[in-house]
């Protein structure tokens, strides 16, 4: 999988979410950042840090974009997605917590190697309506996390448009656009499986200082 120039992430993008972490539902989008050496292929084995306290997954509908956005309307961010596709957002949960208690930035809690875990992009047309997109994550055979579009506090479309007022996205850019609730930490050997739009992926967990 090539590199992606940024990954931009958005926090508390699904109220139920916010709720579950003890967090208030923002005002606007929460934004961070992912670079791109933390971007792995999902399909490999998802390998997990086990020497910094727990690594939760965060299922996401993930946006490559395939042209330049600045201020962009609406219009516009549509015709720039070049693919969607799913991924997972790992996060050091309990580091984070530190971290957030501390006033410190989140980076050594999200910005790890392979803390983006993303699968294939497929192609714009296979989701036509970006307000219906469906999704889910299965660990050990149950269902984990379930996620629709239209549930997003910011739909597709408007978050990329906002994302691009605040900060220039180019073509590979990555967006992941926020997790349902469902949020838990994973645990080595674990069997992960992941759909959208009736295309699914699969991996299992290793730990990453094996």
């Amino acid at each position: 999988m090539s590199q992606p120039g940024k990954v931009v992430c958005v926090g508390r993008n699904y109220a139920e979410h916010a709720r579950e972490l003890g967090h208030a539902v923002p005002e606007q989008p929460l934004l961070f950042m992912k670079p791109g050496s933390a971007v792995v292929d999902l399909r490999s084995p998802l390998a997990i840090p086990t020497d910094r306290g727990a690594c939760h997954h965060e299922t996401e509908i993930c946006l490559l974009l395939g042209r330049d956005l600045r201020r962009a309307d609406a219009e516009q961010a549509r015709a720039a997605i070049a693919g969607i596709g799913l991924g997972l957002d790992l996060t050091l949960r309990d580091l984070q917590a530190e971290l957030k208690a501390a006033g410190h930035p989140w980076e050594r809690a999200k910005a790890f190697d392979g803390a983006a875990a993303l699968t294939p992009f497929l192609p714009p047309a296979t989701c036509p309506d970006l307000t219906q997109i469906e999704f889910f994550l299965d660990v050990d055979g149950q269902r984990r996390q379930t996620g629709h579009s239209g549930d997003m506090l910011l739909g597709i479309v408007d978050l990329l448009a906002h994302i691009s007022a605040v900060f220039s996205l180019q073509a590979g850019d990555v967006v992941m656009s926020g997790t349902p609730a469902g949020v838990a930490a994973l645990q080595v050997g674990q069997q992960l499986r992941l759909g959208l739009a009736g295309v699914t992926w699969s991996t299992h967990v290793v730990a990453a200082d094996a």
